[in-house]
């Protein structure tokens, strides 16, 4: 999943961090989940264990316009930060 983003130009990276914001590992700024424009979203499961569960986000950076991708687990292997980051981000477009 991560490799069709890179070809689609999504190559940078970003951090959930807890309380629901993001860093960009680009430019270093926070910003709050809420306000990011989720460009993509993309729910998989591990080819081995399925249980391990993530969503692969594609973002677009309101301060640097870096093309980032988050990458968070959810269920029982969610870290807090990505629990706080993934209830707060807003709906990808339809």
């Amino acid at each position: 999943m991560t490799s069709a983003l890179a070809e689609q130009g999504w190559t940078e990276q970003a951090t959930p961090l807890e309380g629901g914001t993001v860093r960009c590992e680009v430019c270093g700024q926070e910003s709050a989940a809420e306000e990011l424009a989720v460009d993509s979203l993309a729910r998989i499961e591990g080819a081995s264990d399925p249980a391990d569960m993530a969503a692969v986000i594609a973002i677009t950076c309101p301060h640097c316009s870096a093309q980032d991708v988050l990458v968070l687990k959810y269920g029982p292997e969610a870290t807090a930060a990505d629990a706080d980051v993934l209830l707060a981000l807003p709906d990808p477009p339809a």
